[in-house]
């Protein structure tokens, strides 16, 4: 919030004055439930609340840093972050919109106690669990029973009821299995079976999706607040200034840069949208952008900061943990597709400005690049440096991350402007430990349901469900899994969406013979746009807020201005050379040249515009030619740049005609006289 605050006062232009904090933070609670939460009066519980989360921060950086005497197996650090997670959770959040934000009621601390008990719990029993090969005892089934219902509670306080709802459906699921009907019956399970299954070992609540929040999501979550408390969000908006603000439509270009540049580190595109529309959208407004126009813009590029390398709002990590591969083999698959996805904005915003005459900011109101990189350029070497740790240093993600924030708070006070007092460290800390809590509790929640997945078989069942649904047709089977990944995306935060629908949908396309990388970022991309998707488009509701347009209307928008990028996992699962794999020079130039052709042709088509008004014939013929181009061969690529050619032709001839010189007029005779 403090960042929220910072850049509501940055920049002030005539009547385009930036969106105050107190709407931000408003606009923050009506879309994104992890900011509802409790304001204390008794002192004393601020400071434990404080002290919990400075701890969790603290517990996580020092087993990051490798310390021996916290290296254990995984279950135990595990439950100590789910039990962190809950005890600060239930503190925080009220169970109820009307409950009191002020006091911390009976049972919020009865449950608080309960949460406390279960890393004891994990640890005191795990030699037990050993010996009996989690088998689960009586006790076992009470205690993990609870522990289910804790964190059925605490996500449904902190994301909403449809993830815990989802999750009690799995968990019915998985008890009456046996009466299912067709490909989703199996064998059915004991509660005692289920229990023992989900809490005494690594595969349900304690699996993956809990080992990717521990260690991945909480450190770079930290470091994002970390940099955000030191100026990087300031910097980003600055530079973004610098670079297109006095530019045809220069606002939109300035909030599709620096949104794309700090979703990548955030990884919240409602917090992104806040962050950085509360300035960019009355600027946009200004410049004489509609209202749901401005809003869709920072819609949807603060939900592609998400797709943007190099950090993908941890998004990378999680993907690389899943898929069992390095940190870069994602990176370098995932940036030539989030480049064509900004490319698509772009020049849709620079059609748009050119179609309604939309110009720049002045440029002597804009920050000057050198200036800017002066005063905060120094907070890119831990950008920098991460990078090298991740790519070159042959070290652990968990261990680069742990010395990048390090080495962020240490360039941090190199420069007066950036520098932050231990103070501003212990709050960036504890920030982190608040942002973190809602990521982790889904993650906890998700573990029920890959848990279930993974006992009964249902991923498999789903996938075959999907591919005979699609008939063994490639694009069919494609187009029910972007639906699939959409439906179970809704509402919910990208990295629990993202790992929900890798474990029911992507195995579908794997199925089919497609390799994990692309059919993974697929569904990644999908579960990221039901962010902009109404009816639940929390990015596009949030943007709606902050600009005053309809909220419908800006999600539509949001889906227009985003086309190309629903488009995009399409060109890379026909193309895998666009993920820049199994790619040559040649080919892999082609590739990219007819997927740039593609994603203009899209947004000529969605504008209506080129070098001029484009009628609704034309229209067609760009979708076309730009469909055609999803199939980079060499016949549709020749009939993609026909289509092409004829739109740039027809609009030639247009101009022409227009713009004709008219006949010389006919000489004027002398008069008589000057003869």
């Amino acid at each position: 919030m403090a960042e929220l605050e910072k850049n509501a006062a940055a920049v002030s232009t005539g009547d385009a004055a930036p969106i105050d904090a107190a709407k931000g933070a408003e606009i923050m609670e009506k879309y994104e439930k992890e900011s509802r939460t409790r304001k204390f009066e008794a002192n004393w519980v601020n400071k434990l609340v404080y002290f919990l989360c400075l701890a969790f921060t603290l517990y996580h950086l020092a087993y990051a840093s490798g310390i021996r005497l916290l290296q254990m197996v995984n279950i135990k650090h595990h439950a100590i972050h789910v039990g962190l997670v809950l005890v600060i959770g239930f503190l925080l959040y009220p169970a109820f919109k009307k409950s009191s934000r002020k006091k911390v009621v009976w049972y919020d601390w009865l449950l608080f106690a309960l949460s406390a008990i279960m890393p004891i719990y994990v640890f005191i029993r795990y030699p037990v669990f050993i010996s009996t090969g989690f088998q689960g005892e009586t006790i076992d089934i009470i205690v993990g029973t609870i522990l289910i219902l804790l964190v059925l509670e605490c996500s449904r306080r902190l994301s909403g009821p449809a993830l815990s709802i989802l999750s009690i459906v799995f968990l019915i699921y998985a008890i009456f299995g046996r009466s299912m009907p067709g490909i989703f019956m199996h064998r059915g399970y004991t509660w005692h079976r289920i229990v023992t299954y989900l809490t005494t070992d690594i595969y349900g609540i304690y699996g993956t999706s809990v080992k990717v929040a521990a260690t991945y999501i909480v450190l770079f979550i930290i470091f994002g607040e970390v940099m955000n408390k030191c100026g990087m969000g300031q910097f980003f908006n600055d530079i973004a200034n610098a670079l297109a603000g006095h530019t045809k439509g220069g606002p939109a270009k300035v909030a599709v840069l620096a949104s794309g540049f700090l979703g990548s580190i955030n990884g919240s595109a409602v917090a992104n949208v806040v962050t950085t529309g509360t300035f960019t959208i009355p600027l946009m407004k200004k410049t004489g952008y509609s209202k749901e126009f401005a809003g869709s813009v920072e819609a949807t590029a603060s939900v592609g900061g998400q797709l943007l390398p190099p950090i993908m709002g941890a998004a990378a990590f999680v993907m690389a943990e899943t898929l069992g591969v390095q940190y870069g083999v994602i990176i370098r698959a995932a940036v030539i597709p989030a480049l064509l996805y900004y490319g698509g904005i772009l020049v849709q915003v620079q059609m748009r400005a050119t179609k309604e005459h939309l110009n720049g900011l002045p440029k002597e109101q804009m920050p000057k690049p050198g200036k800017v990189m002066r005063e905060r350029g120094h907070l890119l070497i831990p950008i920098a440096f991460l990078l090298y740790m991740l790519i070159w240093s042959g070290k652990t993600v968990i261990f680069s991350a742990f010395w990048t924030i390090v080495v962020t708070i240490l360039v941090a006070e190199l420069r007066p402007i950036s520098r932050m007092s231990f103070k501003d460290i212990c709050d960036a800390f504890v920030a982190g430990a608040k942002s973190t809590v809602s990521v982790a509790i889904a993650c906890a929640c998700v573990g029920i349901i890959v848990g279930v997945c993974g006992m009964t078989g249902f991923a498999l069942n789903v996938a075959h469900a999907i591919i005979r649904i699609g008939q063994h047709s490639v694009l069919l089977t494609l187009v029910f899994t972007m639906i699939t990944c959409m439906v179970l995306g809704m509402g919910l935060p990208s990295i629990p969406s993202y790992l929900i629908t890798a474990t029911i949908a992507a195995p579908a396309l794997v199925e089919l013979g497609q390799p994990e990388l692309s059919a993974h970022l697929f569904c990644f991309y999908y579960a990221m746009f039901a962010n902009l998707t109404p009816p639940v488009a929390l990015a596009s509701f949030a943007a709606a807020g902050l600009s005053g347009g309809s909220p419908m209307k800006t999600g539509w928008q949001s889906v227009r201005l985003a086309l190309a990028g629903f488009i995009i996992p399409y060109m890379f699962m026909y193309n895998p050379q666009l993920l820049l794999e199994n790619v040559t020079l040649l080919s892999g130039t082609q590739v990219v040249i007819s997927s740039c052709i593609g994603v203009v042709m899209i947004a000529a088509a969605v504008e209506g515009y080129f070098f001029g008004n484009l009628n609704w014939i034309m229209r067609i013929f760009s979708m076309a030619g730009a469909l055609m181009l999803i199939d980079s061969k060499t016949l549709t690529d020749i009939v993609g740049i026909a289509l092409l050619a004829i739109v740039v032709g027809y609009q030639k001839l247009i101009y022409q005609r227009r713009h004709k010189d008219p006949e010389p007029p006919a000489p004027i005779s002398a008069p008589p006289a000057a003869q």
